[in-house]
């Protein structure tokens, strides 16, 4: 079983830096909506930023196997976060919206790769939250 590790520390008011195992280490903090700084990694960028990074290197990978001549991969990710009555909240889905332009492939196995890069995802396979994806896929002449 794979392990991935990191360590947060408190640094005074609404800071925190985060260690990675991998040995990235960085500042984080709350939201500024939420008596957070502005400018700086927070936990809901980072719950959404990791489904997007992971679901794009899955799509590299599963690229690869299609056999698609990929020329460009840019994917906006938004999450949605539900309010519930007790003060609680939960991301209810993110959507991504990759714009993929390959080059003399059919769209149809860029919608495969695109496919098999959600279903492999860790992290797409690891929240609860709905996980939409929105593509937009333009194919390039020989």
């Amino acid at each position: 079983m794979t392990s991935y590790k990191s360590k947060v520390v408190w640094k005074g008011e609404h800071w925190g830096h985060l260690y990675c195992s991998n040995g990235t280490d960085m500042p984080f903090s709350a939201p500024a909506a939420l008596h957070g700084h502005p400018n700086v990694m927070t936990p809901e960028d980072a719950f959404v930023g990791a489904l997007n990074m992971c679901v794009q290197m899955m799509f590299l990978w599963a690229a690869e196997r299609f056999k698609v001549n990929l020329v460009s991969y840019e994917c906006e990710a938004e999450g949605f976060v539900r309010e519930f009555i007790d003060q609680t909240s939960a991301f209810e889905r993110v959507i991504l919206r990759p714009r993929i332009v390959a080059r003399g492939s059919d769209a149809r196995r860029v919608e495969q790769a695109l496919k098999s890069a959600q279903k492999y995802s860790l992290v797409a396979q690891s929240i609860r939250s709905e996980v939409r994806v929105e593509p937009e896929i333009a194919i390039q002449k020989g």
